[in-house]
């Protein structure tokens, strides 16, 4: 593939002098996205230096003015770009994935063959450490091709000769979401909520929990060799999770469950609008329900945080208000 041109300035490990010895030097892929940007932000917080290769470095500006954090504009499919700047990091990260692909190919690409690029760039430049962000109930034999590419990309890290951690986390949840604020976008929208797969049961994770996880790992050879399957303490169908969002929101909306035969039609229909809200493959992702068989991993040390303890933050619609009001403040309105 074509590289992306770099910025020079942007190019060397941060603020070299600044880092202390005991600290990591941290390259991430996929780290100006969703579950990235709170990874960083703690990473940062603890003082390591942290690497973000990007694509479009404008979609990162919100990692820019962190301490200690570069946000390099290249192509994280591109081996010379990854082992550029995989010279002197003691630890990576692979958050990179994607729900909606065409095809195969697509998942592939961004699950299996990137985990592939970024494993021979760390054994290349001497580094031993790696975390892996995985899906729950990714198996080769699992029913959607999104989680089956999710395993293949398990199994190129941990078949390999790096110090790995992988974690395999449930629907996150979080104030930047695309998941629980779609249902409330939609129910603004909308006057009934049709909802394919409305019995799939999932037990959603909160992005801070998963972040605090990814980042306690990199100081804990105690998670070395380890996969951890993340969940919240709640389980969930969609109908209930849509019903909860629009509730406390303040739009609730009827829901009409679809079965499966009018699930796979709508998502055939709606696959193929611009930026899909819902394909075939994300219809068979929801037949194994992603729910984890074993308590939060106690070696963190704390307990998952619930949906209903944070929602309302972001979703009610006091918060919304709030929200508006320091926008006008801002803008001098």
């Amino acid at each position: 593939m074509t590289a992306v041109a770099e910025s020079p300035r942007t190019a060397r490990w941060p603020l070299d002098a600044r880092i202390e010895p005991s600290r990591q030097r941290v390259l991430i892929v996929g780290g100006s996205g969703f579950v990235g940007r709170h990874v960083v932000a703690r990473l940062a917080a603890a003082g390591n230096a942290v690497t973000v290769i990007t694509r479009r470095r404008e979609q990162a500006r919100h990692l820019i003015l962190l301490p200690t954090v570069s946000v390099v504009e290249g192509n994280p499919y591109d081996p010379a770009v990854l082992a550029r700047h995989a010279a002197g990091a003691t630890a990576a990260i692979n958050l990179v994935g994607v729900l909606h692909a065409h095809g195969r190919q697509g998942f592939m690409l961004a699950h299996s063959e990137l985990p592939k690029l970024l494993v021979a760039a760390c054994i290349d430049a001497g580094v031993q450490r790696v975390v892996h962000v995985s899906a729950l109930g990714a198996s080769s034999d699992a029913p959607s091709q999104y989680l089956r590419s999710k395993a293949a990309g398990e199994e190129v890290v941990t078949g390999s000769s790096l110090k790995w951690t992988v974690f395999r986390p449930s629907v996150i949840f979080g104030r930047e979401d695309r998941f629980v604020n779609l249902f409330v976008a939609l129910g603004r929208r909308l006057p009934v909520m049709i909802v394919a797969g409305a019995r799939a049961r999932f037990q959603p994770v909160y992005v801070g929990d998963v972040a605090q996880c990814i980042v306690a790992a990199l100081g804990d050879d105690a998670t070395i060799g380890q996969r951890y399957d993340l969940c919240g303490p709640a389980i969930y169908t969609l109908a209930d999770l849509v019903r909860y969002a629009l509730r406390t929101a303040g739009c609730e909306r009827p829901i009409i469950p679809l079965g499966a035969a009018a699930s796979r039609l709508q998502a055939r229909i709606m696959e193929w609008l611009p930026g899909p809200l819902l394909t075939r493959d994300n219809l068979r992702s929801m037949e194994r329900d992603s729910v984890c068989g074993c308590a939060f991993p106690p070696l963190f040390g704390f307990a998952p945080t619930a949906l209903e303890a944070v929602a309302p933050d972001w979703l009610a619609p006091a918060a919304r208000v709030s929200r508006f009001d320091t926008y006008r403040i801002r803008s001098g309105r």
